[in-house]
């Protein structure tokens, strides 16, 4: 047991790295970003599989060397359980008096036997196993119950092992997934159509349960009556629609913490924000790029930041780099900031850029980010050329005859305020799927009843000594009775003993229906 707890504060120890450094499995965009900022320390902590720390040997070690110890632990505790449930109450000490919880009292007009049977009767109805004693002429009972609390203790380590093993094998076969979905826009579940994909050692792709999802609302819900929380926001609300193979369709909904469950994923909404919709036409008005663009929140009033990349249709190609504010207010050097999170005056600012976008070398790019050290700025801060700066259903020229850009559509609503349709919101989701949701759950509940009944269940022993008081007087005018003794003993903490041994006392005496002598 010793080792056991040594093991378990050593597997608590050694989880302190995984939530002090980004982990591959959680945060892939975290590890490349840390590796970008920390570019000496980054490969060190790498080959120590700090980036990786709950499937890391080291860690896997003292995880198996747990679960070990704990099945070394519960077994001899198993067999000595059941044994000691066989067996017999223990004799009765010659010396009761001599224990901490003891009590006596004198009967008159009844005898051993009477005294003995009420006795047997009451402890049995309290749940002891009874057992008669006679020793050096004095009958007694042995009397003894909690076998439930060692019940309890072993299924608590038990369903603890049972713990682990599920885990470990919903690990295995499970996988998290994460994929942004615009407004209008729809995400099959297939490994291709996620951002990224974390798969567990035996997942097979073909165990992906088959099903569309398209996101067609976001509503989100923003504090205006509480002048100090002004613009907080207060709910979140995907309207989705999911459809089977069978085409089947179900209008669902996902909120913050009430995630989706459907066909044995569960489906987690954990961030939003703005994708504007972007077209890009060449000189001679033809569409060569048309989407709507997540762009990443940056602050709580989601000013964010976006990129475009066209690597095809115009002259050169092109790269974008994106500032949107929803709420805009002009800053003192021209530059702006956000003041409230919803769409009330949306500006799209752009920096222009030209060159290599570094997409036809194999070598795989964040679509986040634009990697500007091979490119030239042509329309920005550090450009000849002021950036471009849109607003809903406006288009502006690109610089050096490039083409144009138009930022969401033509005609918006805006006498209206409504610019959803220029300005479509994303949801961020995050798909898991774990074939052993409800077995950890079963060991879970397990744990927490063998631990309250380990807790709860009072492991005690109480004997019951009845001696044969002889009439008084030669000529026996006062009848016989008995001296009984009652005494108790804990195995374990037990404040309630004493009290427990005076109740017993008292029903005992109240059913020989005697007078106490």
């Amino acid at each position: 047991m010793r080792t056991a707890i040594l093991l378990l504060l050593l597997l608590a120890i050694a989880a302190i790295p995984g939530s002090l450094v980004p982990q591959r499995s959680s945060d892939p965009n975290g590890v490349t970003q840390y590796f970008a900022d920390n570019p000496d320390v980054a490969p060190i902590l790498d080959s120590l599989k700090l980036f990786d720390v709950y499937s890391s040997p080291w860690f896997s070690a003292v995880y198996i060397l747990l679960f070990i110890s704990l099945i070394g632990c519960i077994i001899p505790r198993t067999k000595h359980h059941f044994d000691a449930m066989r067996a017999r109450p223990p004799r009765t000490p010659a010396r009761l008096s001599r224990l901490t919880d003891h009590r006596e009292e004198t009967y008159a007009d009844t005898d051993v036997d009477t005294a003995l049977a009420e006795a047997r009767t009451i402890l049995s109805k309290s749940g002891y196993r009874v057992e008669d004693y006679d020793q050096r002429g004095v009958r007694s009972l042995s009397a003894e119950r909690g076998y439930l609390r060692e019940t309890g203790n072993l299924v608590f380590h038990a369903s603890l092992v049972g713990v682990l093993v599920a885990v470990g094998i919903g690990g295995g076969f499970g996988y998290a997934g994460q994929r942004v979905v615009v407004e209008g826009q729809s995400f099959v579940n297939s490994a291709i159509d996620y951002d990224s994909i974390n798969p567990g050692r035996f997942f097979d792709e073909e165990s992906l349960s088959p099903y569309a999802l398209s996101l067609d609302a976001l509503d989100v819900t923003y504090e205006t009556s509480n002048i100090a929380a002004y613009g907080q926001p207060i709910d979140f609300t995907a309207h989705v629609t999911t459809t089977t193979p069978d085409g089947n369709s179900t209008a669902q909904q996902i909120k913050v913490n009430s995630p989706l469950r459907f066909q044995g994923t569960d489906v987690f909404l954990l961030g939003n924000g703005y994708a504007p919709t972007i077209t890009v036409r060449d000189p001679d008005g033809s569409v060569v790029f048309t989407d709507s663009v997540p762009f990443l929140p940056q602050d709580a009033n989601l000013t964010s930041i976006g990129v475009v990349k066209v690597p095809d249709g115009l002259a050169k190609q092109v790269g974008l780099v994106g500032f949107f504010y929803p709420t805009a207010q002009p800053l003192g050097d021209g530059a702006f900031t956000s003041n409230y999170p919803d769409l009330v005056l949306p500006i799209l600012s752009l920096n222009v850029y030209t060159g290599d976008l570094g997409i036809d070398d194999g070598v795989p790019r964040s679509v986040y980010t634009l990697a500007t050290d091979d490119m030239t700025q042509i329309a920005g801060r550090d450009a000849d050329v002021a950036a471009i700066q849109l607003q809903p259903g406006e288009t502006a020229q690109l610089p050096d005859g490039l083409g144009s850009i138009e930022f969401g559509n033509a005609n918006p609503d805006a006498a209206s305020g409504d610019y959803s349709g220029s300005v479509p919101r994303f949801a961020s989701l995050d798909i898991h799927s774990d074939p052993s949701q409800l077995w950890v759950l079963l060991f879970a509940v397990l744990v927490v009843a063998g631990l309250l009944t380990s807790l709860m269940v009072p492991r005690r022993r109480v004997w019951v000594a009845v001696h044969s008081v002889e009439p008084a007087g030669a000529d026996g005018a006062t009848s016989g009775g008995v001296r009984v003794e009652y005494a108790g003993l804990a195995r374990g903490e037990d404040p309630r003993l004493g009290e427990a041994i005076e109740s017993l006392a008292y029903r005992h005496g109240t059913a020989l229906g005697v007078e106490r002598l």
